[in-house]
């Protein structure tokens, strides 16, 4: 139950976009089911083929040739959907992510309370 909390402790935001992964050589397309400041969901690539030991990293393209980029770890895989763990973003990343939550849970209070969960938690 802990971990359930601790998994649901930051905002999360559906947002249909597409979404690349890198390791190493190899690039995979997906799209983005959701995220949050913690990490993100998305639809499993075909024929991926991602080491579990190593770090992704994630390129989110936004409008203006904008984007979020970060760093994550797989947490969860299936047939369906892929898990990954936020292990580290740069801060215009993170103020693109957190307009992004701002603009789709419509408070301004909230977007900076997310923020500062995140903040608090590294």
């Amino acid at each position: 139950m802990t971990d359930n909390i601790e998994r649901r402790r930051y905002t999360r935001v559906d947002f249909d976009t597409e979404a690349t992964l890198i390791q190493g050589n190899h690039q995979w397309q997906s799209s983005l089911v959701d995220i949050s400041l913690n990490g993100l969901l998305i639809n499993t690539p075909p024929h991926y083929k991602i080491d579990v030991e190593q770090q992704v990293e994630v390129r989110i393209p936004l409008a203006d040739d904008a984007e979020i980029q970060m760093q994550a770890t797989l947490a969860h895989s299936s047939s369906e959907v892929l898990g990954f763990k936020c292990v580290s973003i740069d801060l215009e990343s993170v103020a693109h992510l957190r307009r992004l939550v701002e603009l789709n849970i419509g408070e301004a209070n909230a977007a900076e309370r997310v923020l500062a969960e995140l903040l608090c938690s590294n």
